[in-house]
């Protein structure tokens, strides 16, 4: 799976499934940044300000405003279509930038 590779790239992030469910979650210091749903169709992550309401416009077959955690400025996007995967990666890495302590955010900044 392209986002576990991804999410534990990252420092200090685990993999725990979130509440009930079964399916892969990630977390820094138990904090969710990326959640994928339980028939491995979609996965939501955080995103700053204006960055769900640009991306669900400018590609609805692929970003939608998830139940839940939309409101909140999450953003969910569909894993049964075509993805460029480094933006995918930009936008787990973004997610992971909001949650993240700043000492863990700092060891991705360095050149």
């Amino acid at each position: 799976m392209r986002i576990r590779e991804i999410c534990l790239s990252l420092p200090e992030a685990t993999e725990k499934p979130f509440g009930g469910h079964t399916s892969p979650s990630f977390r820094v210091r138990d904090k969710l940044f990326v959640m994928t749903s339980e028939d491995g169709l979609s996965m939501t992550f955080k995103a700053g300000p204006g960055v769900q309401e640009a991306l669900v416009a400018e590609n609805p077959e692929c970003f939608f405003v998830p139940k839940y955690v939309g409101g909140k400025g999450w953003v969910g996007a569909r894993l049964d279509v075509d993805h460029d995967w480094e933006e995918m990666a930009e936008l787990i890495e973004d997610s992971y930038r909001l949650i993240a302590p700043k000492r863990l955010v700092n060891l991705i900044d360095r050149p």
